[in-house]
């Protein structure tokens, strides 16, 4: 595996948990003047965005972020993003906190499958980097976060070597190789089957550098050609036009990894058979494995400093639900298999497990934005929309 894989994991992976959440903090918003004190408005979501955004490309946190290290197992990334999403006045339930990783993960699959070559996997950040910074366009001190990271990604990636960035893309399909979920997008757009497995195409652009297949050329033992043969393909292929700017400022012209929400259409997930059957045969045994018990420990040494700020008195914090109704966020949360939520373990760590425990105890440590007064009563799990994606 890469040691080199976790940053653009994380990166693309909180790209779209900010795609979503804008989506649905847009769809629920009412003008300033006529919302009442439980509805969100323009401002409530820009503060959310603003809140996340500072926390994730925290300069201390993409110090660590960055030194070579393993993948986390899928549960340790999960409450990394956890915590995340509560970085702000937003509160998400178990369920739609679910909902919401899995709409992240199988975005970031797709185009981690979709990608020409290996090294475009370092386009796609980019191109969830760039709309980022359009979240914050009219905040310089965070958009300042951003571009550090930019910067950083480029001193650190750009001279990677072709063999390097394939590890890299084989390490993040090994991450998601057992993930199946559907996605109403994917399936309405026929790029996903109904057992939750994507349908990759045949024809398009082929790599940068590489020519469109159906010429075969033959040389002799002095390099010159001599003959030239060709013959018919089953895609239809094309050349594109110029290669995508790996610099901080640039037309990425690969379009993966940029918002799919910006049309607004309802987004769904269900849980294929295949995923349920698979979700079963890994489920944890009654012995605790000790590799995973240490870096739960790892995980709760880092994010322990975080406590997140109850609302006091009869307050409840801000909710936002993906769901039509409340009804529908209910269903899914009483009907998605056991093995499939995550729960937050609280363990006490005993010793500093070292590199992995210094980058949680950044995170750990980071503020958590309190709810301003009179804004609590917007609901008390701002979470529970992710589920309804």
């Amino acid at each position: 595996m890469s040691a080199r894989t976790l940053p653009l994991l994380f990166l693309n992976l909180g790209g779209e948990m900010l795609y979503i959440l804008d989506q649905r903090l847009r769809a629920q918003s009412i003008p300033g003047e006529k919302a009442r004190k439980d509805e969100w408005t323009d401002v409530d979501r820009k503060r959310v965005m603003n809140d996340i955004i500072t926390t994730m490309f925290n300069k201390k946190f993409m110090e660590e972020l960055f030194k070579p290290q393993d993948l986390y197992s899928k549960k340790a990334l999960r409450t990394v993003y956890d915590r995340l999403a509560h970085a702000s006045i937003m509160r998400l339930n178990q369920a739609s906190m679910d909902k919401l990783y899995d709409l992240m993960t199988m975005a970031f699959k797709y185009q981690v499958l979709l990608c020409p070559r290996p090294r475009d996997i370092l386009l796609v950040t980019f191109n969830h980097l760039d709309a980022i910074k359009d979240f914050i366009s009219d905040s310089p001190g965070i958009l300042n976060q951003v571009d550090e990271t930019f910067r950083r990604l480029i001193e650190t990636y750009n001279c990677l070597s072709d063999g390097e960035f394939q590890l890299i893309r084989q390490t993040l399909l090994i991450f998601f190789q057992d993930m199946h979920i559907r996605v109403s997008i994917f399936l309405k757009d026929k790029v996903q089957n109904s057992n939750g497995r994507f349908v990759l195409p045949i024809s398009g652009p082929v790599p940068w550098g590489t020519e469109v297949p159906g010429l075969i050329r033959i040389f002799n033992h002095k390099g010159v050609e001599v003959r030239r043969a060709e013959f018919t393909t089953a895609g239809n292929y094309i050349t594109p036009q110029r290669e995508g700017s790996f610099e901080l400022y640039g037309d990425r012209v690969l379009k993966l990894g940029t918002n799919m929400y910006s049309v607004t259409r309802p987004v769904e997930t269900h849980m294929s058979g295949s995923s349920k059957n698979l979700a079963s045969q890994a489920k944890e045994n009654i012995a605790p494995n000790p590799l995973a018990k240490e870096e739960l420990n790892f995980l709760a040494r880092l994010l322990g400093g975080l406590d997140i700020q109850k609302p006091t008195g009869g307050e409840t914090g801000f909710r936002l639900n993906l769901f039509t109704t409340d009804e529908e966020e209910e269903y899914a949360a009483q009907t998605r298999p056991e093995e499939l939520s995550y729960k937050v373990i609280n363990i006490e760590a005993t010793q500093e497990p070292g590199r992995r425990a210094e980058l949680f105890r950044i995170l750990g440590e980071l503020e958590v934005a309190e709810p301003r007064p009179g804004s609590a009563e917007k609901g008390e799990d701002l979470l529970a929309l992710m589920d309804g994606l």
